[in-house]
């Protein structure tokens, strides 16, 4: 049947429309939606709303794919944000396992929602979660309440400051199947479970060959941390005498269902490799920044075919769920760096965090507006002081917009907020909960 003969559940009319996937901007366009898919988009005079369940006006508005976050840490790093600022990456990790490792399911549940709650409200309709707490069934039950897309990669570790979870991730490793069987695909396909490998300092080769055998038997993706910074490149360095990234790729590790998140520091070498593997990158450039970290070779990977998306990373490194600032940032910094003001502009700032983080994060289901892609889309009112005058829609979304111009989330074809109302939720009570749990953590941590 064709989508003109589909009475619509969700028509949203007269918007400025951003397709993305090279899509051109439609500017009086109208975009609608039956169950959890896109029907049509188009302008307005050429796509039917005959019908519809639901008319959203959104005459002034911008109507996008939602945003994608190809790395974060929810649950872990809510409880941690401002925790401890002007260190370095090791010293953060050091401190934060001190409040990780007190972590119980009731706490946990209170910061996934509340860490739901930010996505939601400023427009990330996907997200892959580097659950770095070992407990991921309490985000699992968030996630009913607040019915975000998500990867959720169990996260593994036996040695370094996450020795304590040896055990448990050799254990969690070898019974995986019973994860999958239990969560992979459930709701409505929406979370999707992965593996997680901390990273080359915390994981040594048996358990990154151990993955690796449990991804392909599984059929899961991968997620970790990778040449994230110079602290990370001197131990492996020092304890294989090669890189990170040639250290995964000599023991077959490397493939296109891995999610290398950071990747600060790659060398010609490493680039070749990823390009070759297919491995995708999760561009964090706001924490790395602040961790002194590094900085991405963009450019370069760009130029070798490199998948790169955008991310947050976690509440506690970067202090935000917020896209804006991290497009922003990252065409500020990239321009820097090249000393080339033309390099990445407004456009694939915003493709990199829809469509490119979908890719990035192996969910090409969503990331674009077109016909029977997940009906994943956000409104976002321009209309603001800081916005005015909106002669160029990206460059406005990019360089002036921000989290509290959203206005609508829609995943799945269903309304989570409107008009900055998050359905279904009392905010207030999960705030209050969220401070009361955070606080207790610390003070029994510290």
């Amino acid at each position: 049947m064709d989508a003109i003969d589909i009475a619509p559940d969700l028509a949203i009319v007269n918007a400025t429309i951003l397709p993305m996937g090279g899509a051109p901007q439609i500017d009086r366009g109208t975009l609608t939606t039956a169950g959890d898919r896109i029907l049509a988009v188009g302008p307005s005079d050429q796509v039917s709303t005959a019908g519809a369940a639901k008319v959203i006006d959104a005459n002034g508005r911008v109507v996008m794919p939602g945003f994608v976050n190809c790395h974060t840490h929810i649950a872990s790093n809510m409880l941690l944000r401002g925790l401890l600022e002007d260190v370095q990456l090791f010293e953060w990790l050091g401190t934060m396992w001190k409040l990780k490792r007190n972590f119980d399911e009731e706490t946990l549940y209170w910061a996934s929602l509340m860490g739901l709650v930010e996505m939601v409200k400023s427009g990330m309709t996907c997200f892959n979660e580097h659950f770095d707490a070992y407990r991921v069934e309490p985000q699992i039950a968030a996630l009913k309440t607040l019915p975000l897309r998500a990867t959720l990669g169990y996260g593994f570790a036996d040695r370094g400051v996450y020795a304590d979870v040896k055990d448990w991730s050799w254990k969690t490793l070898d019974r995986f199947s019973d994860k999958v069987s239990a969560h992979h695909r459930s709701g409505n396909d929406r979370v999707h479970v992965a593996l997680s490998p901390h990273a080359p300092y915390s994981c040594g080769a048996n358990m990154f060959r151990k993955v690796r055998e449990v991804a392909d038997d599984q059929g899961v993706v991968i997620h970790t941390h990778l040449s994230e910074g110079p602290q990370e490149i001197a131990y492996v360095h020092e304890t294989y005498g090669t890189t990170p990234v040639q250290w995964l790729h000599e023991m077959g590790f490397l493939k296109s269902d891995v999610t290398a998140a950071h990747c600060t520091q790659l060398d010609d070498g490493d680039i070749r490799i990823l390009a070759e593997t297919g491995t995708k990158i999760a561009h964090c450039p706001c924490c790395n920044a602040k961790l002194d970290s590094g900085t991405l070779r963009l450019h370069a990977c760009r130029e070798a075919g490199i998948t790169v998306g955008l991310a947050t990373d976690g509440p506690a490194s970067h202090n935000s769920l917020d896209m804006f600032q991290e497009m922003k940032f990252a065409g500020m910094i990239h321009k820097d760096k090249m000393h080339d003001v033309e390099f990445l502009k407004t456009r694939e700032l915003l493709e990199m965090s829809t469509w490119g983080a979908a890719q990035a994060m192996n969910r090409p289901e969503v990331g674009t507006l077109s016909p029977g892609k997940k009906a994943d889309v956000i409104i976002v009112d321009l209309d603001k002081a800081h916005c005015l005058p909106v002669y160029d829609t990206s460059a406005a979304l990019v360089y002036s917009a921000r989290a509290d111009d959203l206005e609508t989330t829609i995943v799945d074809g269903a309304i989570l907020m409107e008009n900055r109302l998050v359905a279904g939720i009392d905010e207030a009570e999960i705030r209050a909960r969220f401070r009361e749990a955070a606080l207790a953590l610390r003070d029994r941590s510290l």
